[in-house]
């Protein structure tokens, strides 16, 4: 089983090595691991995210079902990553909601779109139970 000493690992596909780096780096203060003429390794939150070159590249994207992001466990760590959002005007795919209200699993969402139309959603459960 997974050890809190083991890291997630997802690839995705970027056009663009500066802009993914501007963009995760600069924009959402993700940490640059490693970075080759190919790709670059990021610290996504705890776990490893590697943006490979590619042309191929989503042109109109739609989250379900492709999406990756992070479900935090404090709310207070959700609103610093709005404040951050909407400080470094991070682009938006879709804006803070509340879904499944009145529900057992209720919670915030946020949904980014990175330079290469790669989409990362930002969540909080009001019921920690529903994290897993």
């Amino acid at each position: 089983m997974r050890d809190t000493k083991d890291v997630f690992h997802l690839a995705i596909p970027v056009n663009d090595l500066d802009e993914a780096q501007e963009f995760y780096v600069a924009g959402l203060g993700c940490k640059l691991a490693r970075r080759y003429s190919d790709r670059i390794t990021l610290d996504f939150f705890g776990d490893q995210v590697v943006c490979h070159l590619s042309q191929r590249i989503e042109e109109d994207p739609e989250l379900y079902p492709r999406h990756f992001g992070v479900t935090f466990h404090d709310r207070a760590d959700f609103d610093r990553l709005q404040a951050l959002v909407a400080l470094r005007k991070l682009p938006i795919y879709r804006e803070v909601q509340r879904r499944f209200e009145g529900l057992v699993e209720e919670h915030l969402t946020l949904v980014l779109r990175d330079p290469a139309n790669n989409l990362i959603e930002f969540k909080h459960y009001l019921d920690p139970r529903m994290m897993h």
